[in-house]
């Protein structure tokens, strides 16, 4: 059985392929997943840790049920799937002796969300992951090293965006444009999908175990090519805590668990109608809260943290990506909205400025990654470009400082069909090997920063005109590429080094000692790259 995945900041959700009526299913996790007339079976992204050193917690709707989600407990964690491969700045509860950090709260929720399939029971032997297009290649590694210790024979992962491109089934030869605003993420990716006969029918990202019927046959598959995509940490769990702001800077609300649920239930509220209230009383301490809110002050709070221009920011960079392949505005076949933060309102607006009604579909906001994801078990391959420049670390001389020069640019398809050369000489006399640190550039307006406001997790972008890095293979053996036999001196180019991009997205490189000509490594891989 194959089992698809979207771990959500707010929802999740877990799908399978039904081979009876031959569509996806999303499946109902009793205890677990939310029973809602309105929405499908969707697993709150909420953790409660009962046992740090037993490794015993709660999720889902089971945390609701006990209400500890209202209150301000270590032991509660949410909004935890913004805070992985990030470099929090702040506090990290100790729970039982234990430091519980954000991959740790994302590994167990998984792990026992994948547990509960197997008391359907369901036999898992497929699992595939969906992964969001701005994540720093430390999330990806993350998810991996937790599939390695799972059971299952074959485990792959697939963008966010190009599932819900899948899951819609507009069908062939269809240039669309994914709009995924979740409750931490928003991500836009142009994709299009095509049929072709593919050498490689499965091109997915992580692989172990027996070969698909589909890829065993040789069968025609599907292809969803990524054209343009652009992401930022935006979301509906931010919309919350600007609302908490206004009522407490308004009526001198308390910020707290309890608050920020009532905010976003208000937020809910709004997306059907015009004015919202939400009460609450406690029987216990006698403590109440009253909010009332229109929609008409619900977008000025939006408008006053400039949730439009942010929107606008990644728009733009979508568009500028297509028209430098001369694609316009007007070539895009439909607008695919997905995620919950696309049921404001203000949000359809706002794409309605750029797109005609007409080109836009909603009706799948929460299913469709999840449901396009299992079409890779039906033999869909991705094609896709890397999302991140890479660079090589160097020192400046002019500014005394390192920094980076760029090798590898995104956009760049892979795998590679030529390789980017690079020469290298030593800078010390009798230099007995040359180090080489690359790393994944960020966004050049400086990235996001997340940290702790109290016990919120908040992600706030970083504008000091350079570009964020991220180190890739900056330790003591990996840094090192090339033993020079005899050692080198500086004036001359010294070695040569290749560096190849294979299927895998895996960075490969080989090096030539120039004064020798011996070969050093030989498409040795570095790192994966995102």
């Amino acid at each position: 059985m194959t089992i698809a995945i979207d771990l959500g900041t707010s929802n999740t959700v877990i799908s399978r392929w039904n081979p009876v009526t031959e569509q996806p299913e999303t499946l109902k996790l009793p205890g677990l997943s939310q029973i809602s007339a309105q929405n499908p079976p969707l697993i709150p992204s909420l953790l409660y840790v009962e046992n740090a050193k037993e490794k015993q917690v709660l999720l889902g709707q089971q945390v609701r049920d006990r209400g500890y989600d209202l209150a301000n407990d270590p032991r509660f964690f949410r909004n935890f799937k913004r805070g992985i491969g990030s470099n929090i700045q702040g506090f990290l509860p100790e729970i039982d002796g234990e430091i519980i950090t954000f991959e740790t709260a994302g590994e167990w929720f998984l792990k026992n969300a994948i547990a509960a399939i197997s008391n359907i029971p369901l036999t898992v032997d497929s699992l595939i992951f969906t992964v969001p297009v701005d994540s720093f290649e430390t999330y990806r590694n993350w998810l991996g090293r937790i599939c390695e210790s799972l059971e299952v024979p074959q485990v792959r992962m697939i963008d966010e965006p190009t599932a819900a491109a899948l899951g819609y089934g507009l069908g062939d030869r269809q240039l669309l444009l994914v709009i995924d605003f979740g409750g931490g993420t928003l991500d836009l990716s142009l994709v299009r999908l095509d049929a072709t006969t593919a050498k490689n029918p499965l091109g997915f990202i992580l692989k172990w175990g027996q070969k698909s019927l589909a890829e065993s046959s040789g069968q025609k598959a599907k292809t969803a090519r990524v054209i343009a995509k652009s992401g930022q940490n935006l979301g509906g769990s931010d919309i919350d805590y600007w609302l908490v702001d206004d009522f407490a800077q308004t009526q001198g609300l308390v910020k707290n668990a309890l608050t920020t649920r009532l905010a976003e239930k208000l937020k809910i509220q709004l997306s059907l109608k015009t004015q919202a209230s939400e009460v609450y009383f406690n029987e216990e301490t006698f403590e109440s809260y009253e909010l009332e809110m229109t929609r008409d002050r619900f977008n000025e709070i939006l408008t006053q943290n400039q949730f439009f221009e942010n929107l606008d920011k990644s728009m733009g960079q979508v568009l500028q990506q297509a028209r430098r392949q001369g694609i316009e505005v007007g070539d895009i076949d439909a607008v695919l909205l997905v995620g919950g933060t696309v049921q404001i309102p203000a949000v359809q607006d706002w794409v309605k400025q750029y797109f005609n009604p007409s080109q836009i579909r909603s009706e799948k906001p929460f299913e469709a990654i999840s449901h396009g994801a299992l079409q890779l078990s039906l033999g869909t391959k991705i094609e896709d470009f890397l999302y991140h420049s890479y660079g090589v670390r160097y020192w400046n001389r002019r500014d005394n400082c390192h920094d980076w020069h760029p090798i590898i640019k995104s956009g760049q398809p892979y795998p590679m069909t030529e390789a980017v050369e690079l020469l290298l000489g030593a800078s010390l006399e009798n230099q007995p090997s040359i180090e080489l640190v690359i790393g994944e550039l960020g966004d050049e307006t400086g990235g996001t920063e997340v940290f702790f406001d109290g016990d919120r997790l908040v992600t706030r972008s970083l504008n000091t005109g350079k570009a964020t890095v991220q180190p890739l293979n900056d330790t003591d053996t990996g840094r090192s590429i090339a033993k020079l036999t005899p050692p080198g001196n500086p004036g001359s180019d010294r070695i040569r080094v290749q560096f190849q991009i294979d299927e895998q997205r895996f960075l490969r490189i080989t090096v030539e000692d120039i004064l020798t000509s011996q070969t050093l490594l030989n498409n040795q891989t570095v790192v994966q790259l995102s």
